[in-house]
């Protein structure tokens, strides 16, 4: 692994955690925002 890529995938762990805490009280409108934070960042990241 580049280090270049460290930073990112921090950023895309905390967007997938952050969905999975409202996963878990109930607001899927904000894991779908996570979720996709996560995938744009993966998307431009690699």
């Amino acid at each position: 692994m580049r280090k270049e890529y460290i930073f990112p995938l921090i950023l895309i762990l905390f967007d997938v955690c952050a969905a999975f805490v409202y996963g878990v009280s109930g607001d899927w409108r904000k894991v779908i925002y996570w979720i996709a934070a996560a995938v744009l960042n993966a998307a431009v990241t690699f």
